[in-house]
């Protein structure tokens, strides 16, 4: 019977060989160093150009998505404090298959944010006059845009070609900066710049509720919020996970909600009536495409916009750093699970997964075509985050059924309530990205199975001891919840033939939701299989003597 003392040993040091030497404050920091990237840049500025000021509804909706997510993640954190928890999960409670699906999920969303925060990049770039060839005014990249940005992604890989330390040192700098400066923002431009009657002149939701669901998924806001499971993703590195886990998991989505709340807020009250006058679909003022340091400069703070187009290249270059690196160890983890080729896992002299590098370069730069736009990007990533997430709900059904013995040094309150409830609002989330986004997505998660399926059945067929075992039977529901979902999307009204009408399209994906989140419940690993994965995944993690 496997035990939480299995899992957790009393001495400092993981079965893995990490250090256990992160606390509270770091593992918070790692979080909200994630949550606050590109997406404070920009966010504000999509947002209320397609909720109007009712952009705040959606920031709460979508707080209160990420705060369900968060809640079923920290009791998963506190039970499994194992590094790359997010993505174990699923393989625990249902095998191979979903945890390669799950495996892939992951990558995909690690690989295409360091795109995007190379558009934000450009996107600010646009004030000086050298970068006003960068970017189309619609946003998209030119040529020469293209070429910038594939050298940026360059940039990011040779920093990590230098090695774990020079990253280190280059990132901490980097996120102390990324997070005074918003915070800064909200107060210098607030004071004396607000005008209360912005937010009802031309109506408070001049879109609708369509308009407030729309902005969730498709203008960055639930894009901004990610980023608490860099909390759970250092678990088998917390020195005392049980504890804080949970608490920086919850603690870095509060933080990080309330710094984006209030600049929604900030943002809607400082602007100048002429920049909405012809409605907030068409707002427009000098600077936009750098929104907040456009902002800045409108409002007579010439200095802080020096400030915020600096931050501009620092926010979102750190925030691509670190997810430069998150791609190449995911897939350095599909080699070691057996999902991808041993290549991935190959390491130089300085410890560094340089085919995974590589890799994560040309997908980076590939990305840069079918979304040659910040917020077209933002689209996708929200979806295969989200997808990822999505996972965890499932898994949390699964153990509260199979393993009740295990210790929950974090208990969810209401658990068989609000699991399922989360795993609706996910998928909800991916929904409301709309189907442009979604048919997109479909075709990489395809491509994912080829490639992943291809190198399964080889190693399986030439009888390699690395090949995976796929447990089809636990997993019978994925491919039925990743096409349902992807029909709905394409009959419903955000974006799809709008055969299913707003409202009740809500009330199809939900539905759908919970008869997939039961359906996985039942066909689901047995106990004793789960105790077994978990077993060989410790086993997996230890160190070569």
């Amino acid at each position: 019977m496997v035990s939480v003392d299995k899992l957790v040993p009393e001495a400092t040091r993981d079965p893995s060989g990490l250090r256990r030497d992160v606390g509270l404050i770091g593992l918070m920091w790692a979080s909200v160093g994630s949550i606050i990237g590109s997406g404070w840049l920009y966010g504000a500025e999509k947002a209320v150009v397609v909720a109007g000021p009712a952009a705040i509804i959606s920031w709460l909706i979508g707080t209160v998505a990420i705060v369900l997510l968060a809640l079923v993640h920290a009791e998963l954190g506190g039970m499994f404090p194992v590094a790359g928890g997010t993505a174990r999960y699923p393989h625990y409670a249902f095998g191979g298959l979903a945890g390669m699906s799950f495996g892939w999920f992951s990558w995909l969303q690690a690989a295409t944010v360091a795109p995007v925060e190379v558009e934000a990049m450009i996107g600010y770039a646009g004030h000086w006059s050298w970068a006003t060839g960068f970017q189309h005014t619609d946003g998209t990249l030119t040529g020469s845009g293209i070429l910038v940005a594939v050298f940026l992604m360059a940039v990011f890989v040779v920093v990590n070609f230098l090695g774990v330390r020079v990253l280190a040192h280059t990132n901490s700098a980097a996120t102390w900066w990324k997070i005074a400066v918003p915070l800064a923002t909200i107060f210098i431009i607030a004071v004396g710049n607000f005008h209360p009657g912005n937010f009802t002149s031309h109506g408070f939701a001049p879109f609708g509720a369509k308009g407030v669901l729309s902005a969730i998924s498709s203008s960055g806001i639930i894009f901004a919020l990610l980023g608490f499971e860099q909390a759970i993703q250092l678990a088998g590195e917390s020195r005392d996970p049980k504890r804080d886990l949970p608490r920086a998991t919850l603690g870095s989505v509060a933080i990080g909600a309330t710094i984006y709340v209030l600049l929604q807020v900030v943002f809607i009250g400082a602007l100048p009536g002429s920049s909405f006058a012809h409605g907030w679909e068409h707002l427009k003022y000098h600077g936009i495409s750098g929104p907040w340091a456009g902002l800045a400069t409108v409002v007579g703070l010439g200095w802080l916009s020096v400030v915020l187009y600096l931050d501009a290249i620092i926010s979102p270059g750190g925030t691509g750093l670190i997810y430069t690196t998150a791609t190449s160890r995911v897939s350095y983890g599909l080699s070691k699970n057996g999902y991808a080729p041993k290549v991935f896992a190959d390491t130089d002299k300085r410890g560094v997964p340089w085919f995974g590098l590589i890799i994560s370069f040309v997908t980076g730069v590939v990305c840069f075509l079918p979304f040659p736009s910040w917020q077209e990007l933002v689209g996708f990533i929200t979806s295969a985050s989200v997808l990822m997430y999505a996972g965890a709900p499932l898994a949390y059904g699964v153990f509260a059924d199979r393993l009740p013995q295990l210790e929950r040094p974090y208990r969810l309150p209401f658990g068989k309530v609000l699991s399922p409830l989360s795993f609706v609002v996910a998928n909800l989330i991916i929904y409301w990205a709309g189907w442009d986004t979604l048919w997109r997505l479909g075709v990489a998660i395809v491509l994912g199975y080829l490639l992943l399926g291809t190198y399964a059945w080889y190693a399986t067929a030439n009888q390699r001891p690395d090949a995976p075992r796929l447990d089809w039977k636990a997993a019978q529901w994925l491919p039925v919840y990743l096409l349902g979902l992807g029909v709905i999307s394409w009959q419903g009204s955000f974006g799809g033939q709008g055969h299913i009408a707003l409202w009740w399209d809500i009330a199809v994906v939900a539905v759908f939701s919970l008869v997939i989140y039961y359906w996985a419940k039942a066909t689901a690993s047995r106990s004793e299989d789960i105790e077994r994965s978990i077993d060989e995944v410790v086993i997996t993690d230890a160190p070569a003597h």
